[in-house]
């Protein structure tokens, strides 16, 4: 038989885990997206700054709740409030919200505006100095917070400290 008896517990694993698919899936594409989408049409850079706010704001923030939810209910659940995965996993979920509400939903923000400005005074030019330091403020960010979640995953994954 393909299904077998699931407990509650089961079930909130795997919102958690869908959780963190939804509001760090997508983040791991940005680079590409935005490679390509300024090599095709430059002009779309300041939607695709506006998209990753939205993204932000309606999947990213959310889905941190939901992780952070979800998780508290299963160290609970197991028991596992000393093991250092879970220690690691509240801090890791408060840093990123952290890192996602109060840097990078503004910066995003602010380079939706500053990418229009610069559109609109060189449509085939280069990007303003302004522009590029700020865009490279941003990718070190989330490069730091890519590698924040993959190493947590990593720890869930193998329960280290279990």
């Amino acid at each position: 038989m393909l299904l077998t008896a699931s407990t509650f517990a089961d079930l909130v694993l795997a919102v958690h885990i869908l959780a963190v698919m939804s509001a760090f899936g997508v983040t791991f594409a940005y680079p590409v997206l935005e490679a390509v989408g300024e090599r095709l049409d430059r002009r779309t850079t300041p939607a695709f700054y506006r998209m990753r706010v939205a993204v932000s704001r309606r999947l990213t923030n959310p889905g941190l709740l939901v992780i952070l939810i979800t998780g508290i209910y299963l160290a609970t659940d197991e028991h596992r409030w000393k093991q250092f995965f879970v220690q690691w996993g509240i801090a890791m979920v408060v840093v990123l919200g952290g890192l996602e509400g109060g840097f990078m939903t503004r910066r995003l923000g602010k380079l939706a505006e500053l990418s229009e400005r610069d559109l609109a005074a060189a449509p085939g030019g280069r990007w303003s100095p302004e522009f590029v330091a700020l865009r490279k403020q941003v990718a070190r960010v989330g490069t730091l917070m890519s590698l924040i979640v993959v190493i947590t995953v990593f720890l869930m994954a193998t329960r280290a400290g279990a």
